[in-house]
C-alpha cells in the first residue's frame, strides 16, 4: 500500500494518524512524504513499517539535518529510496491527478537524475523534438493530513499555507484528515474560499493532532519532545543499539492513544506551546 502523509518538516504531520500505523502493525509501505518530509516518515521507518519512501528530503532542519533511522535504513539497504527533488516531486503528483503516466519535465536534463534514479527517463517531445524528463505518476491509496477545521462531511479549512496537501490529496485514491476542531457546516459555507479540501473520505477530532510538530494557528513545534525522539533514534544509527528506541516506542506510540499520549506529554508542556 502506498501511504501519503501531508505537513512539511516540523508542521502539520497527521501524528495521530500516523502513531496508528504503527499501533496496527502496518509493514512493507511504500511511504510518499512530503516535498520536505519531517521525523514523522523517521518514526514510521525507525517503527519497521517502511518498505520505500518517496520523498525529497527527510529531516527537521535544526534539530537534525537528516533523520536518523532514515539516514540508517538507507544505509543498510533496508528501505528504497525514490530519488527526486522538489520540482519533480509536484510533477509527479500533478501527472497522477491527471490520470497520466507521468508529467514532462525541463529541470534536471543533462545532469545525473536518470542515472541515479532510472524511473525518470530521457525523452524527446514529439512535437519541438526537445529533449525533456519524464517524471512518474506518484500514485497514493491513501492520503493521511493534519489541518485546522472540518466539518461532519470532510469539508476541510487549512490555517496557513497548506504546504502539498492538496496536491497529495488530489493524486490519492482516498484521503483521510485529522483536525483540530470539527466545526459546522454554516461556519465553511461562510468562508468558502477557505475550503482546501472538500469532501475528504473521512476526518477525525484530534485536538493536538500534529503534536510534537506545529499546526498553524494552534501551537508551535514541542522541541523538548523532538530531541527526546532524536536522541533515542540516533543512538540507533550511530551504536545499532535499539534499546532506547524501543522504550520511546512503548511509551509514546505503541498501543497508545491519542488522550493517554497527551497524558503522557503532560498539561504544562502542552499549554506551553501555545501559538502566539
Amino acid at each position: 500500500m502506498t501511504v501519503g502523509i501531508g505537513g512539511f518538516i516540523n508542521s502539520g504531520h497527521p501524528m495521530t494518524l500516523v502513531r496508528q500505523l504503527i499501533t496496527d502493525g502496518k509493514r512493507d509501505l511504500v511511504v510518499v512524504g512530503a516535498a520536505s518530509s519531517g521525523l514523522e516518515v523517521d518514526l514510521l521507518i525507525a517503527a519497521g513499517c517502511v518498505a520505500k519512501v518517496v520523498s525529497p528530503y527527510v529531516g527537521a532542519e535544526g534539530f537534525a539535518g537528516i533523520g536518523p533511522a532514515f539516514r540508517k535504513a538507507a544505509q543498510d539497504g533496508s528501505i528504497e529510496t525514490f530519488e527526486l527533488d522538489e520540482a519533480h516531486f509536484y510533477a509527479g503528483l500533478r501527472a497522477s491527478a491527471q490520470r497520466l503516466p507521468f508529467n514532462p519535465w525541463r529541470a534536471g536534463v543533462g545532469t545525473s537524475i536518470p542515472v541515479v534514479n532510472p524511473a525518470i527517463k530521457e525523452f524527446r517531445d514529439p512535437i519541438n523534438d526537445e529533449l525533456l524528463l519524464a517524471v512518474p505518476a506518484i500514485d497514493i491509496d491513501v492520503c493521511l493530513l493534519h489541518a485546522a477545521t472540518s466539518d461532519e462531511f470532510g469539508n476541510v479549512q487549512h490555517n496557513g499555507t497548506r504546504y502539498g496537501d492538496t496536491a497529495m490529496s488530489a493524486a490519492s485514491d482516498k484521503t483521510f484528515v485529522s483536525v483540530e476542531r470539527i466545526c459546522s457546516t454554516e461556519q465553511v459555507r461562510a468562508n468558502p474560499l477557505a475550503t482546501s479540501i472538500a469532501g475528504a473520505d473521512g476526518v477525525v477530532r484530534a485536538p493536538f493532532g500534529a503534536h510534537p510538530f506545529s499546526a498553524d494557528g494552534f501551537y508551535v513545534p514541542d522541541a523538548d519532545h523532538i530531541k527526546t525522539y532524536l536522541v533515542a533514534a540516533d543512538t540507533w544509527l550511530r551504536t545499532d543499539d535499539r534499546e532506547p528506541l524501543e522504550e520511546y516506542l512503548d511509551r509514546y506510540v505503541r498501543g497508545v492513544v491519542h488522550a493517554d499520549y497527551l497524558d503522557r506529554i503532560g498539561h504544562p508542556a502542552l499549554l506551553g506551546l501555545n501559538e502566539f
